[in-house]
């Protein structure tokens, strides 16, 4: 399993590897990709494994879309 370094421990050259595995195990890999990249973009930081994890990081833990739901994978 890929351990997260926590939020801001990433740089963008990176997001796409991480997501890529943390998107690995989902049927809906082209949205999960789009916001997993989106979402490390802005907080610097992808959960480790491929679901769960997300208070390793708060900023894609605690963002939201306007329905409330968790907007990041």
């Amino acid at each position: 399993m890929q351990q997260s370094g926590g939020e801001g421990s990433l740089r963008p050259e990176e997001c796409a590897g991480k997501c890529a595995y943390r998107c690995s195990e989902t049927s809906h890999r082209k949205p999960c990709l789009f916001y997993c990249n989106m979402c490390c973009a802005k907080c610097l930081c992808v959960p480790s494994g491929t679901y769960g994890h997300k208070e390793e990081c708060p900023c894609y833990n605690n963002w939201k879309t306007k329905q409330g739901k968790p907007k990041c994978p």
